[in-house]
């Protein structure tokens, strides 16, 4: 599983407003004034590995890849002013006779960092890969990039609006205070970071290798990076795979809303295979018997925070473990999520309880420092992107007015987020661009981006053809669900750039 990314598979979350409807205006045709010189920058490849702890870098350096910083403005309305650094991997193609060009990967996130996804996307893609160069990126403020953290004491700028309207001012004042300390922290940073300017740095890195267009994977979050690329620069792509795929209409500040159903049927899903084990897991042999065992984890939580060795956590953050969990119905993640459901529940028993290895990790990131500066981020893209005002009324309306039919899901997605109290984004979100032949990868029960959203932009793209799994609660499919006829679909079109010449459903 990929670092706590929340849209692809997290621990650590945040989420945003403004629905997609103003018009994305294309860049000009030609260079801006004063970018050709970051065009024409001249790369500095180099080994990858920082230092001897450096695990992703030694990996990348046995793999044969090699790395380098591009330059690119803060501001691109001032591309004479301040500059940043842009963290890149590149996995050259070894198929010299038969090389398409580069392919840029992006994890999702927001926030997530690509370093290593030569590495992983490659594996998947098997003797294709040989045709590309595997290019990964941190997006500015990420990873290795120029770094951008506001010193947050949890690892999240989404959580639990609780059981009452008590918790929910609580949350809101937490908000508040998430949102200042980005201002002290990061103001002269905060209006640069968007999604426009990702895409912007994208082909600025485009000009410096030297190609006309670039083909492109990206998941989740990363599939509404790929959609703002073609419509900031139309024409400059060739193949792009969109796994996971997001409407812009959708892609809100509170970007979860939507998703509830598919989170709770997420929910009852693992409830029904940790009811079949209940020998190793002691949670409730039905699954009404595991709903009401998760449910009293969160009524204690509420009530006091749990202990779990060093840590605790309170009804805002408990929510967050299980929707980390629920982003795969494969049997490895699930049973992660009962091991931890297991100890939670002893520990809302009142048990003196560790956590296991993988939860201390999650812990650790959720409810401490450690997890600052890829929630830093995550917040100020989304907040870059489509933050507004709705005043707190607004959201407790949405709460209450689905806490009934989503107990679990409900108060997460609609609870206020730092978003509320952000500046207002430089400038206007990105609509869906024109018809792009695209090929688009989802399952039908998507915990994370629904996958009416993939629908919704195979109907605007009619150029586009439709992978889709069915009955499949997985995000992010190609070459992480194990899925042969998705990974197979995919790299025939990365190897061939023919998209199929119907939209194809895949078993689960």
């Amino acid at each position: 599983m990929r670092k706590n990314i929340w849209l692809r598979a997290a621990a650590a979350a945040c989420a945003l407003a403004a629905p997609a409807t103003a018009a994305a205006a294309a860049e000009p045709a030609g260079q801006v004034a004063g970018l050709a010189r970051y065009h024409a920058q001249e790369l500095d490849w180099h080994g990858c590995a920082l230092g001897p702890e450096d695990e992703v870098g030694r990996e990348l350096d046995a793999a044969g890849a090699d790395c380098t910083e591009l330059t690119v403005p803060l501001d691109y309305a001032e591309p004479g002013g301040k500059t940043i650094t842009i963290a890149l991997s590149r996995l050259p193609a070894t198929d010299q006779e038969h090389r398409v060009g580069p392919l840029f990967l992006n994890n999702g996130g927001p926030g997530g960092a690509g370093l290593d996804m030569p590495l992983t996307v490659g594996a998947a893609m098997g003797d294709v890969a040989e045709r590309f160069d595997l290019i990964g990126m941190d997006p500015r403020f990420v990873g290795r990039s120029t770094p951008l953290d506001c010193g947050w004491d949890i690892g999240t700028g989404i959580y639990s609006a609780g059981p009452d309207r008590a918790s929910f001012a609580a949350s809101a004042a937490r908000a508040r205070e998430l949102a200042e300390r980005c201002r002290r922290a990061a103001g002269d940073l905060l209006p640069h970071v968007s999604t426009r300017n990702t895409a912007r740095d994208m082909d600025v890195l485009r000009g410096a290798l030297g190609e006309d267009r670039i083909s492109y994977l990206g998941y989740s979050y990363g599939s509404y990076l790929g959609e703002v690329y073609a419509a900031l620069f139309p024409g400059r792509t060739d193949r792009m795979v969109l796994d996971g795929v997001i409407h812009p209409d959708r892609y809100r500040q509170t970007l979860l809303q939507g998703a509830e159903a598919a989170n709770e049927s997420a929910l009852r899903g693992w409830a029904d295979w940790v009811a079949e084990r209940d020998d190793a897991y002691g949670l409730g042999a039905s699954r009404d018997a595991v709903l009401a065992a998760v449910d009293r984890i969160h009524r204690a939580a509420a009530e006091e925070p749990l202990r779990i060795g060093e840590f605790r956590l309170d009804a805002h953050l408990l929510p967050i473990v299980f929707f980390g969990g629920l982003g795969s119905d494969l049997d490895e993640r699930r049973a992660a999520l009962a091991e931890s459901a297991a100890v939670l529940a002893r520990a809302a028993a009142g048990e003196q309880v560790e956590p296991g290895p993988g939860l201390a990790e999650e812990l650790a990131w959720l409810t401490t420092g450690a997890g600052s500066r890829q929630a830093s981020a995550q917040t100020a893209i989304i907040c870059g992107d489509v933050a507004e005002r709705r005043g707190l009324s607004a959201y407790w309306r949405d709460i209450q007015g689905s806490r009934a039919a989503y107990p679990f899901a409900g108060p997460l997605a609609s609870n206020v987020n730092p978003c509320e109290y952000w500046g207002h984004p430089a400038e206007a979100p990105t609509a869906l661009p024109d018809d792009v032949p695209a090929l688009l990868v989802a399952a039908t029960g998507d915990p994370r981006t629904v996958y009416e959203g993939t629908t919704e932009v195979r109907a605007d793209w009619p150029s586009s053809r439709l992978v889709t799994v069915a009955g499949a609660a997985q995000h992010g499919l190609f070459g992480e669900y194990g899925n042969a006829c998705v990974d197979a679909r995919v790299n025939a079109y990365l190897a061939e750039g023919r998209l199929p010449a119907r939209d194809l459903t895949c078993r689960p």
